[in-house]
């Protein structure tokens, strides 16, 4: 069964199997920004998700050593695949990073190498692909703050979003909320298992357990590795700093994700809870045909426990189905703050609805801040997951003068929906004089399919088509250059003028992806 993996920034995209359209497009623009090697300078925390070579999910966590000159000093992994856990240590490697802030990352050791391609959103933090195509995986990095890495500094409330596979290799997301005593106790919290074998699980309490870093050659006080075990499942940790942590789970299948300390007041009834909100999920159908699901979507909150103006896309293994409010309105609208007493204060809530001829769709989130929360899809037969994100009151417009960053994975399911591989995007485009049309290049690989293909520098023309005030569903093409030549069309949810949440919407591909403004 195939599962499309949201985890920091997704989508996918098909090429050879069913390519769309085409038409040429100029090449590449010449990079331009204010990007360099010394943009890539220190610490950086990294995880990612994808298959191998046999169709498996793997999913690696780790820590690399940037020096502003171009060279990698030392690197960390921690990797979970059907062949096991293993840790990986890195002597050395390279990067080289183009002033549009695309370019390229290679970690060493005398027996072993990964090769990736990233592109920068800010020094700070990234998208990246693996492109040795040993397996393909998609991720991000982010900038770690080495005197975080202490016990001390994991202190507060933590929301999380895990997700991936259980022992038995069906789709598993747990979504939830952790308290650390910043003197290696989880003290508690709540989550809530969804998976392909047991179904939704509902708010389940978090026994008491302990973490720690980890002493082995120094590991924890160097690179922010540690050890903890949650709910019976075993997880190693890599500390970003004391508000971000990167999870991978080592026992009962493999799980990866972050967990975030909750900030802002987080509202404990429903009346504190209001507004407007996108969202974007992706992972499984695990009944009927099963096979890889995306959604996205947006809806407003009135504060009374009614849900209005609800948009919803669906693409459920190539089968797409759009809602919109001047069609066919939901009924049984509603969502709600849990105020159970072992839970309130969590920021748990629940949201429902139903689409006329559809089977009530149904969500649980748990919120990081009054404006962002992890959102999980506990609709009859689906396992899915991923971020819902406080939405800009309309009208929305794309910023004209910013660059964009993306990082799109997902599944392509063949031209007969009976052949599926996994691909991997990650790019960059900017502003062309057209309204609303931008150019620039990107880097993908494709395994599974006849032949493993690593594309680079491949050049795209985006356009975007706002409707009404932006708030709703919105248009959003890309068509690559020539070699190979394809058209991927979306449809678009604006969070503000510099952040996209994007669906895939054709028969043949199941797609998520995040577009983000680069400084």
């Amino acid at each position: 069964m195939k599962r499309l993996l949201l985890f920091a920034a997704v989508a996918f995209a098909a090429i050879s199997a069913a390519c769309g359209g085409g038409g040429s497009t100029p090449p590449p623009p010449p990079p331009v920004g204010k990007f360099s090697n010394a943009s890539l300078k220190g610490q950086y925390a990294y995880s990612m998700s994808g298959e191998d070579l046999n169709g498996a999910f793997i999913a690696r966590v780790g820590s690399f050593f940037a020096d502003g000159n171009g060279n990698i000093t030392q690197a960390l992994e921690d990797v979970n695949s059907v062949s096991g856990v293993s840790t990986v240590s890195f002597t050395g490697g390279t990067y080289a990073i183009q002033p549009n802030g695309r370019g390229t990352l290679t970690l060493t050791n005398p027996t072993s190498s990964l090769l990736l391609s990233i592109t920068l959103v800010s020094p700070n933090k990234g998208f990246m692909i693996q492109t040795d195509l040993n397996a393909t995986s998609s991720g991000n990095f982010n900038l770690q703050t080495p005197a975080s890495f202490t016990q001390t500094a994991v202190n507060g409330n933590y929301v999380f979003d895990f997700s991936g596979v259980n022992g038995s290799g069906a789709p598993t997301s747990i979504i939830g909320q952790v308290k650390a005593d910043g003197a290696g106790n989880v003290t508690g919290g709540t989550a809530d298992v969804s998976s392909g074998t047991t179904g939704n699980s509902g708010a389940q309490p978090v026994p008491a357990t302990t973490y720690q870093l980890d002493p082995t050659n120094g590991n924890g006080a160097t690179f922010g590795r540690g050890t903890s075990t949650i709910s019976g499942i075993s997880y190693v940790f890599y500390i970003v700093d004391g508000t971000r942590i990167k999870f991978m789970g080592i026992s009962i299948g493999a799980l990866l994700g972050d967990a975030v300390t909750q900030t802002g007041t987080i509202p404990t009834t429903t009346p504190a809870f209001s507004g407007n909100f996108a969202f974007l999920i992706g992972g499984s159908s695990v009944i009927g045909t099963a096979g890889p699901l995306t959604r996205a979507g947006r809806f407003m909150m009135d504060g009374s426990g009614n849900l209005n103006t609800i948009f919803l896309d669906d693409n459920n293994f190539g089968s797409r189905h759009s809602f919109t409010p001047s069609g066919n309105p939901p009924t049984s609208t509603a969502y709600a703050i849990d105020t159970t007493p072992t839970v309130v204060g969590s920021g748990r809530g629940t949201l429902t609805f139903t689409e006329p001829g559809f089977n009530p769709f149904s969500f649980v989130f748990y919120l990081v801040s009054p404006t962002q929360a992890v959102i999980q899809d506990t609709s009859s037969g689906v396992v899915a997951d991923g971020t819902m994100l406080a939405q800009a009151t309309g009208p929305i417009a794309i910023s004209p003068t910013a660059n964009f960053a993306f990082n799109w994975s997902g599944i392509n399911l063949g031209s007969s929906n009976n052949f599926q591989f996994e691909e991997d995007f990650v790019g960059q485009y900017t502003p062309t004089a057209a309204a609303s049309g931008f150019n620039g290049a990107m880097d993908f690989t494709e395994l599974g399919s006849t032949n493993k293909n690593l594309f680079t520098n491949v050049p795209i023309t985006v356009s975007i088509s706002i409707n009404g005030d932006g708030t709703g569903v919105n248009g959003y093409q890309v068509v690559t250059g020539n070699s190979p030549s394809t058209t991927f069309a979306y449809h678009a949810y604006l969070v503000d003028s510099n952040t996209i949440l994007l669906i895939g919407f054709d028969a043949n591909h199941v797609i998520a992806g995040t577009v983000v403004a680069q400084p």
